[in-house]
Order: C-alpha cells, then sequence, then structure tokens
C-alpha cells in the first residue's frame, strides 16, 4: 500500500506540475503579448518583450517535456490493473502528444524570428513580416488543436483503468470516461471552430478544471475512510 501511495504521488506532482508550467506557456505569457486580430500590436509586443516571449517558449516545451513523463508515472501505477490499456493510456497520452509540443515550438520560434526582422528578411517591409508572424501564432493554434485530439483521447483508457482499481475512487474513472469526455467534445467543437489564440485560454481552462475535479475525487474519498473509521471505533 506504501508502494502505490508514493507512485500516486509521484504522478501528481508530475501533473501539478507539467500543468501549472504549461498554463504559463499557454495561457498568461500569450495574454500579455498577443493581441488578437491585431498583427501589428502582436508584434511590436513580442519586439519589446522578447525575454518574456522566449521564456514562453521555454516553458510551453517544458511542460510538453513534463508531460512525457505524467502517462509514464500512471502506468506505473496502474499497469497492475490492465496493461493493455496502460499501454494505449501512455501512447495517447505521452507518445502521441509532446510529439506535438515540441514541433509546435517551431512557430513560435519562426514568429520571433520575423518580428526581429533579421537580415535575410529584408526583402519583406515590416507589415508583411508581422502579418508572417501572426500567421504562425495562428499556425501554433491549430496545431494546438491538433492536440486536444490526443488530449481527450487518453482520458478513456485512464478512466476505465481508475475505475476497475480498488485503490483509486471510481468517481475519477467516471469523470476521466465521461464528464471530462463531453467537456472534451465541447471544448473542441469551440477550438475547432475559433482556430485563434484563445484556443490556448480555453484549454487551459479545460486542464484546471480536470485537475480541481481530481483533488475533489480524492478528498471525497479521504473523507468518506474517516466517516467509515469514526463510525467503527464507536
Amino acid at each position: 500500500m506504501d508502494s502505490i501511495k508514493t507512485r500516486a504521488r509521484i504522478a501528481g506532482a508530475l501533473y501539478v506540475s507539467a500543468s501549472l508550467i504549461g498554463i504559463i506557456g499557454l495561457l498568461i505569457i500569450p495574454s500579455m503579448l498577443i493581441v488578437k486580430g491585431n498583427a501589428t500590436a502582436t508584434a511590436n509586443n513580442i519586439a519589446a518583450h522578447e525575454s518574456l516571449f522566449r521564456w514562453k517558449i521555454v516553458c510551453y516545451l517544458l511542460g510538453g517535456v513534463l508531460w512525457l513523463f505524467v502517462p509514464l508515472a500512471l502506468y506505473r501505477l496502474l499497469s497492475g490493473v490492465n496493461k493493455t490499456l496502460a499501454v494505449l493510456m501512455v501512447i495517447l497520452g505521452s507518445l502521441m502528444q509532446t510529439p506535438l509540443f515540441v514541433i509546435n515550438t517551431v512557430t513560435d520560434a519562426a514568429a520571433l524570428q520575423l518580428v526581429r526582422g533579421a537580415d535575410f528578411l529584408s526583402v519583406f517591409d515590416k507589415p508583411q513580416r508581422d502579418a508572417l508572424a501572426m500567421l504562425c501564432l495562428r499556425l501554433h493554434a491549430q496545431i494546438e488543436v491538433a492536440g486536444l485530439i490526443f488530449a481527450g483521447l487518453w482520458l478513456f483508457p485512464f478512466g476505465v483503468l481508475v475505475y476497475k482499481s480498488r485503490f483509486l475512487p471510481r468517481l475519477l474513472g467516471m469523470a476521466g470516461g465521461g464528464v471530462l469526455r463531453l467537456a472534451w467534445d465541447r471544448f473542441y467543437r469551440i477550438a475547432a471552430a475559433r482556430v485563434s489564440e484563445q484556443s490556448v485560454l480555453d484549454r487551459a481552462t479545460f486542464h484546471l478544471r480536470r485537475v480541481c475535479d481530481h483533488v475533489l475525487a480524492f478528498d471525497k474519498r479521504r473523507e468518506s475512510g474517516k466517516q467509515v473509521v469514526a463510525t467503527a471505533a464507536s
């Protein structure tokens, strides 16, 4: 039991760390720099705060790499329940998502180069470079939408594994396989319709809600256990 608790704590710590770092790169910094529908203002913000934009790239990449280890930690915790489903969870949650994070940093790097206006870009005037930079940021958002497919699909095997396990609350599994599935469907339709920087905000909000659901499920299980112990003692 102690081993299970240790593995659960490691998985939870990785999940929270990856989420917090990802929020910085997905939500906080973009909201400070990107002006929706205004390429010139966005380019001026990035040029004036280049180091901040570089931190966005670092946080985005680091969060993606950390996410590689979240399903792996969950695999160590849940592989005894069903190894096939645990492997599927790792494939959809890690191996399919992390490469998209890594590849998507190229769009941010390209936007930064266009804003800086290197010598080889002198054939383009500033409005053209600003428009191309915004195009790169829009492409970044579209790749984010593609990543949402796997961000939702990996919750199916995860939910089933939790539901079948005897050491995690079934409510957590039901949330992973049911309520979260509906939330992902709704979010995907919104993000696909917008295909803009707003999808970053929606995705971060979605993941925050998912973390809150997990925390509430564990709290309810703990309180139920305390009540049973109190009843038995009396």
